[in-house]
């Protein structure tokens, strides 16, 4: 057991404190919530022990499926250990439907299924709000190897697949969601967490929303949306 020491980072969803280990740091999950780039500002009460809860239930998953992840362990209902990164300042957006800002952008209805799967580039920075890159500025920026982003790439697109199918059986559709990674001696990890905060997942067969739109949008039970995922994921 590792001991939290001091408070390095605070973020819109998380706190995230150094550990008497350098190379681990403990993560705390917090109910706060916000969107579009901080302009909203609520809470959402039990959130940050839900998703604590449903990321541990998807980075296990994804261990067991040989997906490389920072996740270590799961130390209290808000808490969790996981591996020191130097986070790679590139956010990847996987998308099998068209949601959010890409139907808008594409000007095709929401719920649109895409033929294939898309990847999306944003510059991890919140003073610019995360602005969409592509290749060519994460090269000329020198945001990341060229090796970096073809793991970057791989390691999300198998993800999606794993993830896809084991909501496709518990009647959830993965409509998209945002993944981060960072170098760990050497080798490249997915970061960060794994929930309704940062997918978006909806009834396969209502097509309702179980996920942080239902707060962008101010569609109600929020709390009730994400209670709901944990609870198919637990079932």
């Amino acid at each position: 057991m590792v001991n939290k020491l001091e408070m390095i980072y605070e973020g819109k969803a998380k706190k995230v404190y150094t550990t008497d280990d350098p190379n681990l740091v403990l993560i705390e999950y917090k109910d706060d919530a916000t969107a579009f780039n901080g302009e909203k500002k609520g809470k959402i009460m039990g959130k940050g022990e839900m998703n604590n809860q449903i990321t541990t239930i998807f980075f296990n998953l994804l261990a067991k499926n040989g997906i490389p992840t920072h996740y270590v362990e799961t130390v209290s209902d808000t808490q969790q250990i996981v591996k020191r990164l130097k986070i790679v300042p590139v956010e990847v957006v996987v998308r099998n439907v068209a949601a959010g800002s890409l139907a808008k952008r594409l000007g095709v209805p929401e719920g649109t299924p895409m033929a294939k799967t898309v990847l999306e580039y944003y510059y991890k920075n919140d003073e610019l709000g995360d602005p969409m890159i592509n290749q060519y500025h994460i090269s000329a920026m020198e945001l990341a190897t060229q090796e970096q982003m073809q793991q970057i790439d791989s390691i999300a697109l198998k993800v999606n697949e794993i993830l896809k199918a084991y909501l496709a059986e518990r009647d959830v559709d993965l409509i998209d969601f945002k993944l981060e990674f960072g170098d760990h001696n050497g080798q490249i990890l997915l970061g960060d967490e794994i929930s309704p905060d940062t997918c978006r997942f909806w009834d396969s067969k209502t097509k309702n929303k179980l996920d942080k739109d239902r707060f962008r949008r101010d569609l109600g039970n929020v709390e009730d949306a994400y209670k709901e995922i944990l609870r198919r994921l637990q079932s």
